[in-house]
Formats: structure tokens, C-alpha cells, sequence
């Protein structure tokens, strides 16, 4: 079966997509028979929507404080299977089920399906991947999900995951305790994996602990870099300029 996939995959991208994008969304496959091609590739990565979320699929959203959704909305983008383009498609990830929902164009009434978990698979979304991986949480729990490539460096490689929790909302209790709302609340947990490690690990998010991740060699220039810069990995933007001064 991936032979074939791959077979038919390295042909679709041989001769509809030459020109390379940078985060692009081709808007033409090369034609209809192209597009038929690339429609029926892209049918082998998609599955049914995970049961367990089943009956909340047709949630009204506008009854709840936030989302499941990083976008209510369905998103273009290009699909990749180990590195070669497969075609185009629409896509909405759920992060509290921490699945993707596909669909082949963008009509409203077309049925969505999910995306198979395959870590040869990836998404580009702001010309940066997201793919399955596995990775170490910091509890020390080994755990599958998706992460998104924020920077590919010579030495460390920052992924971010993106994750909502749902809390059940409570009734008022009299009229002087209003009720709570049922909401969903996103958060977001930070990755890095060290040149030529098969290992991908969550980051703290303090400096000192950070500091002990790192190699020796680099632990004592990171503490003055984070010191003389008043840096807190807290922040996403101060956390991205740790780790380019790491590979710089």
C-alpha cells in the first residue's frame, strides 16, 4: 500500500507541481484529470472522525466560551506525504481531540472526514509544518499528538502544540451565584529536539530549568544571554530568541 501511495504521489508532484511554493497553496493541480489524481490519493489519508468526539460533532459553538477549534473555520493548504506534495485541501484542526479535519474543497455542505495519523504526513500552515510526532512531555510521559515546526536550526529544532481543555459548565446554584458557562480554554506547550537526537522533549517554562537541558558547554552563555536580554521563556517571542542564539 505506501509503495503505492508512493508511486502514485511522486507522479502528481513530478508533473503538477515544479514550480516549488513557500507556504503557497497551489490553486491549479493541472487539470481535471490532475485533480482527479490528487483527489484520490489524498482519499487514502482520511478516516472517519474519532468516535469519542462523535457526539459533539455538530456542537453549537455560539452556546460556549471558545472553541475546540484553533479556527471554526476551514483553512487551504498543501498536504505532504514523506516530503512530496500530494495536493491541495481544507483543513481545521480540532485541539481538544488533537485531530485534523479535511475536506477536498471548500463547500460548505461537503462532509468533513479526519486525517489518519501518520507521522509521513504533514500540513504546511504559514509555510511551517504540522505533523504527528511522538515526544516526551515534562511529567516524563511518552505521548503521540501534533506538533508545528516553529524554527528548524542547525542545532535544536522549537515545535509548538496547541491544546484545549473543556470544563463543564454548573447552573446557578441561587440568584446570588450566577451560572458558569461550559467553556473550552487553549493552551500552548513548547517542544525541542537536538540535532541528531531521536528524542523530542517539552520545554519548562523557567529559565533555570531550561538551563538544564541544555549542554554544558552552552549553559552558562545561555544563563548571561537570558540575563543581559531579560528574557522570559514564558513568552513564546522571548523563548524563539533563546533558541535562535542557540543555533546561532
Amino acid at each position: 500500500m505506501k509503495k503505492i501511495l508512493m508511486f502514485a504521489i511522486t507522479a502528481i508532484a513530478s508533473t503538477t507541481l515544479q514550480a516549488q511554493y513557500s507556504g503557497q497553496v497551489p490553486t491549479n493541480l493541472g487539470g481535471a484529470s490532475q485533480n482527479a489524481a490528487a483527489g484520490a490519493v489524498i482519499s487514502n489519508f482520511l478516516g472517519p472522525v474519532n468516535e469519542a468526539y462523535q457526539k459533539r460533532r455538530e456542537i453549537d459553538l455560539d452556546k460556549f466560551q471558545g472553541s475546540p477549534y484553533t479556527s471554526n473555520t476551514f483553512a487551504p493548504t498543501v498536504l505532504k506525504y514523506n516530503d512530496e506534495v500530494v495536493g491541495s485541501i481544507y483543513y481545521r484542526y480540532n485541539a481538544l481531540n488533537e485531530e485534523i479535519e479535511i475536506k477536498k474543497t471548500a463547500a460548505e455542505e461537503e462532509a468533513y472526514q479526519a486525517l489518519v495519523k501518520d507521522k509521513e504526513i504533514s500540513l504546511l500552515i504559514n509555510s511551517k509544518p504540522l505533523s504527528f510526532k511522538t515526544f516526551v512531555t515534562d511529567k516524563k510521559a511518552t505521548i503521540n499528538g501534533y506538533l508545528s515546526l516553529i524554527e528548524k536550526g542547525s542545532q535544536y529544532d522549537l515545535y509548538e502544540r496547541t491544546l484545549v481543555k473543556f470544563t463543564e459548565g454548573q447552573p446557578a446554584q441561587n440568584s446570588f451565584i450566577a451560572a458558569v458557562p461550559s467553556r473550552f480554554t487553549k493552551f500552548t506547550e513548547f517542544y525541542f529536539q537536538k540535532t541528531g537526537v531521536n528524542r523530542i522533549d517539552q520545554i519548562p517554562q523557567k529559565n533555570n530549568k531550561l538551563l538544564k537541558l541544555v549542554d554544558d558547554s552552552k549553559k552558562e552563555e545561555l544563563k548571561i544571554f537570558l540575563k543581559e536580554n531579560n528574557l522570559n521563556i514564558k513568552s513564546k517571542q522571548d523563548l524563539i530568541k533563546v533558541f535562535e542564539y542557540l543555533n546561532s
